[in-house]
């Protein structure tokens, strides 16, 4: 099974007048968001689950994207890695073998997943606006391991 971590584009900044779960892509991120999900499209093969933070940036985000997806309140800005990891069962989850989850969510909890994944501790790495880290699981002599396949910044595209 191949992990997405995107994180959503560019929003608009918290104002203090409309909750934070309302917040929209700004231009900016939009733009970042339709370069980001035409370089996923040309990459993504077989079952492809798609799991969504229910915030609106979140969503944009998805919509880009052009596939069905799921909101998954589990994954909200307050969740923390555990409810990441249940939400998708990592590493044998939501999609079949050869499958893709995306998981379109938040920081700081990506980056602590992505640390998690790749280091084996939680740590406050930063994944940016719009971006997407890109895992797959395999096995070796039994142990399940996880290979970094892919780091990407809409800004490169």
């Amino acid at each position: 099974m191949d992990l997405i971590l995107w994180r959503h584009a560019e929003a608009e900044a918290g104002d203090g007048k409309r909750p934070d779960h309302k917040r929209r892509l700004t231009p900016r991120g939009e733009k970042q968001a339709r370069g980001m999900a035409g370089w996923l499209r040309e990459r993504l093969s077989g079952k492809v689950a798609v799991l969504v933070s229910p915030t609106e940036r979140t969503r944009q985000t998805a919509h880009a994207l052009g596939l069905p997806f799921e909101i998954e309140p589990k994954i909200g800005p307050s969740a923390d890695v555990a409810d990441l990891l249940a939400a998708i069962g990592w590493p044998e989850g939501k999609v079949s073998r050869g499958g893709t989850a995306i998981l379109i969510g938040h920081q700081p909890t990506l980056g602590r997943l992505a640390a998690l994944l790749l280091a084996g501790d939680e740590a406050d790495w930063a994944v940016k606006k719009g971006a997407v880290w890109w895992f797959t699981a395999r096995v070796r002599d039994g142990e399940i391991g996880t290979v970094l396949k892919a780091v990407a910044h809409p800004d490169l595209l």
